[in-house]
């Protein structure tokens, strides 16, 4: 969670301290962090934590080999073959990454494995960025704002993710966490799916979870803002790749037929109305801030944009087979489901 994250070093030195071992391995969580507090804090925990087990490894002599869970779109860490670069640019002091779902079986086996054995070849990717004492206190303060603005739009739409959430096709039998938030997670007080459940819903009416809560950065002030970015190095190259997954069309339909939605979703029109109201001030936020175009820009992002059209309607209008074939439809183009 997030005070683990932040706290890392004072987890992991007392067992160190106890077990002496001669190196250590290190989980770092991406897709929770991202679920529970937003794609910004999610990278900037972990960020940071990759920089406090450097600096643990320096003081205590012990050879630390962190491992990152992460999956193919930003959200989740944007571990992808057309990504690989990018990704190894932003981790940087990675021994080991997982390989989940989405890269497995939603890309051509050939980009698949040539993924694999660069990712072999380049782990370990060198050694994490040293975040300075004095840009940790700065970066919190501007977690605490990422993490506010995420909750309280999470927290007016949650019905509506839920509502979706219910055509996300299960995709293997798992056991039941025993962890932070048991099998569901609770943000701001209400339940969400898992974080492919959640991703997924979220992309496949058009709105890709990545920008819920980036308002925040028309409120961060100029050093706030110039630290973030230091540290989020991809910043603007994630949120300018998954831009492309907006449907404008979609947002303009919600915002119009938000009574209809409303009581197809089991919620109130006004929270809706707020709900949606948060995400455009979000959008409108990374556009103006970071400078990035919004919208379906390559033909295949303007036939993802159909699909999410022909889902959103074909919700509204209960037709529900038509909308679980749109719904796989766009997944497949996107390459994952979340």
């Amino acid at each position: 969670d997030f005070e683990s994250l932040i706290a890392i070093d004072h987890i992991v030195k007392p067992y160190i301290h106890a077990v002496k071992p001669r190196r250590l391995r290190v989980f770092i969580a991406r897709s929770d962090p991202a679920l529970n507090y937003g794609l910004a804090c999610a990278v900037l925990l972990a960020k940071i934590a990759l920089s406090k087990l450097r600096r643990v490894e320096q003081e205590l002599q012990v050879k630390i080999h962190p491992i990152i869970g992460v999956g193919s779109k930003p959200f989740r860490g944007h571990l992808s073959p057309e990504n690989l670069d990018y990704f190894l640019q932003e981790y940087r002091g990675l021994a080991t990454v997982t390989i989940q779902s989405a890269l497995r079986y939603d890309y051509p086996l050939d980009q698949v494995k040539a993924c694999v054995k660069s990712l072999n070849e380049k782990l370990p990717n060198g050694e994490a960025t040293l975040i300075e004492v004095y840009e940790e206190e700065i970066l919190r303060e501007a977690l605490q704002k990422f993490r506010r603005q995420y909750e309280n739009t999470i927290e007016a739409l949650a019905p509506f993710v839920n509502s979706i959430a219910a055509y996300v096709p299960p995709r293997r039998a798992r056991k039941l966490h025993i962890g932070l938030f048991g099998y569901s997670r609770c943000v701001a007080g209400v339940c969400l799916p898992r974080a492919i459940t959640f991703s997924a819903a979220l992309y496949s009416v058009g709105l890709p979870p990545e920008f819920i809560g980036l308002k925040t950065l028309s409120l961060l002030n100029d050093k706030e803002l110039e630290i973030v970015k230091k540290h989020y190095v991809m910043l603007k190259h994630d949120l300018s790749f998954v831009g492309g997954y907006v449907s404008w069309e979609n947002l303009n339909l919600l915002m119009d037929m938000h009574v209809k939605v409303a009581e197809r979703t089991g919620m109130s029109p006004e929270q809706l109305k707020i709900g949606l109201a948060k995400v455009m001030e979000d959008l409108q936020a990374a556009e103006e801030t970071l400078g990035i175009k919004i919208g379906p820009r390559t033909l295949m992002q303007r036939k993802h944009e159909n699909f999410t059209n022909n889902f959103l309607i074909s919700y509204l209008e209960r037709e529900n087979e038509e909308a679980k074939k749109a719904f796989l439809e766009a997944a497949k183009l996107r390459n994952c489901l979340g």
